[in-house]
């Protein structure tokens, strides 16, 4: 795993620090920075970013909220997750906010099928810096800021190639101007008896410092190496032709440095003899001025012959920068298209997924539908059964438990010697005509109250409509005031 994406400071790099350690794993883990807030979710817009390679739907988009209480404490939240956040085996309710403490365990999601632990498991924890740092996991918008830097290319210009520890072709060309209209005035203001300045006060002073490496003896080029280098990294398709162009171009620096050299040494020359003869021997002098002469010529010479090949090499570069151009442009649409590819996989991912769950949840619903026509139909067959039994018990109380007297239930029922039974009202009414049973006729010898079948009818008549309970307390209080009349 990458270092982190963020800048370590030197306070931090000192102390102790609160994260999430990640159980079982030596990278992943989440840093708490005092006074942030750390969201985690697979969102975007979150501090960290987690994309689960099993179930993507695992985590949600914005999964979990962590943050400090006034009093310094950390505390985390479930923001309305679909697979929840668990706190020590306990699952949080949504948008409450808990205390969390050091060797809490968390955990983001659910396992899944035939796995014990989930794949998001956390344990809170405060070690010394050194030795969270390299199991950090990157932050969201370092992740995206990398990503971009990858995806794009390194323009380069004239602009950059003028830069510091750099001379450009134009500025180049424009040296070397000045060095061959320089270098022709000072041969002409020479006299016979005169020997010209030191050649080098005529060069630019970024010729002059072409000199021998002291260790290797090869020239060393301040400005051209690192244009050789980052013409070298551009790998454009007429690079080739570059390279040659620049090979051709040091070739003719080394040539210009070997000539700066030689009138270097020429001068020193000249300046020994004029010391040592005095002025005795001038022809000597006046040949040594003259090859003198005849080298600032073969330098200028040269210096034309750099100009043009300066001149070609500046075309050249133009003429790959704007191939460059046409290349990050097309790699920037190929970016693009692999982008939209890479959307449109994820969207129809979602889709799936998405059926799927309604596939599950219609086949919740039927499940749940046929239950409820099951229970539906066994509710009927008891209410069938129960009105079933209510006629039954009303047949049996209209024909079974009602005084042939009065055709009402039974109040206070009295059974005669015979084995009839009869209203205790209303067998005393009649024994005021006739002392025989109603019904065979024999003669009365005693009656008997008969709680039993008062017992029965009562409790019956509770399960009954509230119209027959009514007339029921009705006759029972009249004829207790008939009885005491």
């Amino acid at each position: 795993m990458g270092e982190p994406g963020f800048f370590v400071t030197g306070d931090r790099a000192g102390g102790r620090s609160w994260c999430l350690r990640r159980v079982g794993m030596s990278a992943g883990w989440l840093l708490l920075e005092d006074g942030c807030e750390v969201t985690v979710g697979r969102g975007f817009g979150v501090t960290y970013q987690l994309v689960s390679k099993i179930c993507p739907l695992m985590i949600s988009r914005n999964h979990c909220v962590l943050k400090q209480n006034p009093e310094g404490q950390w505390t985390i939240m479930d923001n309305k997750s679909l697979n929840g956040v668990w706190l020590n085996r306990a699952r949080l309710e949504p948008l409450r906010v808990y205390s969390i403490q050091q060797g809490d365990y968390i955990q983001l999601g659910v396992p899944l099928e035939n796995k014990e632990n989930a794949e998001y498991e956390y344990e809170v924890t405060e070690e010394d810096w050194e030795t969270i740092y390299p199991c950090l996991s990157p932050k969201n918008d370092q992740m995206i800021e990398k990503n971009k830097e990858l995806r794009t290319k390194r323009k380069f210009s004239l602009d950059e190639l003028a830069g510091p520890g750099a001379e450009g072709p134009s500025n180049l060309k424009s040296k070397i101007n000045k060095v061959s209209c320089e270098s022709g005035q000072s041969v002409k203001s020479q006299g016979k008896g005169e020997v010209a300045s030191t050649p080098s006060d005529n060069l630019d002073p970024k010729l002059t410092a072409l000199e021998p490496s002291k260790t290797t003896g090869a020239p060393i080029y301040p400005g051209f190496p690192k244009v050789t280098e980052v013409h070298h990294e551009q790998k454009a398709s007429n690079s080739s032709a570059s390279q040659r162009s620049l090979q051709m171009f040091k070739v003719t620096m080394s040539r210009i440095l070997r000539l700066k050299i030689q009138m270097q040494e020429k001068h020193e020359a000249v300046m020994n003899v004029k010391k040592q003869t005095q002025k005795g021997n001038s022809k000597k002098v006046v040949q040594m001025e003259q090859e003198l002469q005849d080298l600032q010529s073969q330098l200028c010479a040269e210096q034309a012959q750099q100009q043009a090949r300066v001149e070609q090499l500046e075309k050249t570069f133009q003429e790959e920068e704007q191939h460059l151009q046409g290349l990050e442009i097309a790699q920037g649409e190929e970016d693009l298209k692999q982008q939209l590819a890479q959307a449109l996989q994820e969207h129809w991912a979602l889709m799936e997924e998405l059926n799927r769950s309604k596939k599950d949840f219609e086949a919740i619903i039927q499940a749940k539908n046929k239950e409820l026509e099951q229970t539906k139909e066994e509710k009927e067959k008891v209410q069938a059964q129960k009105e079933e039994v209510l006629s039954h018990m009303n047949d049996v109380l209209e024909n079974e438990l009602q005084c042939i007297i009065c055709s009402e239930y039974f109040i206070e029922a009295v059974t005669l010697n015979c084995a009839h039974s009869f209203c205790s009202y209303c067998i005393n009414e009649w024994m005021k005509r006739k002392i025989e049973c109603p019904i065979c006729r024999k003669d009365i010898k005693s009656k008997t109250y008969s709680l039993v079948l008062d017992n029965c009818i009562n409790k019956m008549v509770n399960n009954l409509s509230s119209e027959v309970k009514e007339r029921r307390i009705v006759l029972i209080r009249e004829r207790k005031a008939k009885r005491l009349f």
